[in-house]
């Protein structure tokens, strides 16, 4: 039954785009100045394609956009899904499987976050390397579907070394600060305690948010290249003082999203 929605969702998608993209790009809470880089968009609302979760989290806007970025044919979602939504983590990672099908190769996941690592900042932007899953959950739990992937997943590599790389070069080429660093998901959908942070920073993390981990996994065990951007949107729960608040993210993310759209759009077009 999940493999036959798959097929179906990229199916309805396929009768309704005229490029056949090699690139999806998931968009994070106020991250949408990327839209901007795509020529000749067509849009699809999430709601009309079969099978495919809705939301309303303030910051998304639900939609599927496909569109050229130079010569690059690419697939851009605007809006994703949380785990802490009440989604299942196949529901989660969903769009992932979909983009498979249309033959999607390489996944670039872009997200909000919290920084745990002092040496960063509001505004930054941080390649993700390497994730901590902190939720004792996964999308690949379950009866394994041999057509989509092999029981066990190698996770050695979650994000693509030599697109690591390549992003640096493009960075450094626009005068853009790159950091890097280890993300750790943390299940929400409430912002971490002090104590929470420092077994965080113990365990090795950078930054902390509430997704981006579903869909890396999802990703690799489909033979997708990952890359990983984080925009850092606030400080963690004890590394400064201060409340939390969702507008307070979208805000910074917003403000960062110039930056994160001149280096998208560029990468894409010297791959």
């Amino acid at each position: 039954m999940f493999y036959d929605n798959i097929i179906e969702s990229s199916n309805y998608i396929k009768e309704h785009i005229n490029i056949n993209p090699k690139i999806m790009i998931i968009l994070g809470s106020g991250l949408s100045k990327v839209v901007e880089a795509l020529d000749e968009p067509v849009i699809i609302p999430f709601k009309d394609i079969p099978h495919f979760p809705t939301s309303n989290l303030v910051g998304h806007n639900y939609q599927m956009i496909a569109g050229k970025v130079g010569k690059q044919e690419v697939l851009l979602l605007q809006g994703r899904f949380h785990y802490y939504e009440g989604y299942t983590m196949k529901q989660v990672s969903y769009p992932v499987y979909v983009g498979k099908m249309l033959g999607i190769e390489k996944l670039i996941i872009t997200n909000a976050c919290g920084a745990i690592n002092q040496d960063m900042a509001p505004g930054d932007l941080m390649l993700i390397d390497d994730f901590i899953n902190t939720i004792g959950n996964n999308p690949l739990i379950g009866e394994n579907d041999e057509r989509l992937g092999p029981r066990f997943c190698d996770m050695s590599e979650p994000y693509d070394l030599a697109s690591i790389a390549k992003m640096k070069e493009v960075a450094q080429s626009l005068n853009i600060e790159l950091k890097q660093g280890v993300y750790a998901i943390f299940q929400g959908p409430y912002y971490e305690t002090k104590a929470e942070i420092r077994m965080l920073k113990t365990m090795g993390a950078d930054v902390v948010g509430m997704s981006t981990v579903p869909e890396t996994i999802v990703a690799n065990y489909l033979g997708i290249k990952v890359i990983g951007l984080a925009c850092i949107t606030n400080m963690a729960t004890g590394i400064r003082t201060g409340k939390h608040s969702h507008e307070e993210v979208i805000m910074v993310a917003n403000r960062a999203s110039d930056n994160m759209a001149k280096l998208i759009s560029t990468y894409l077009k010297e791959i």
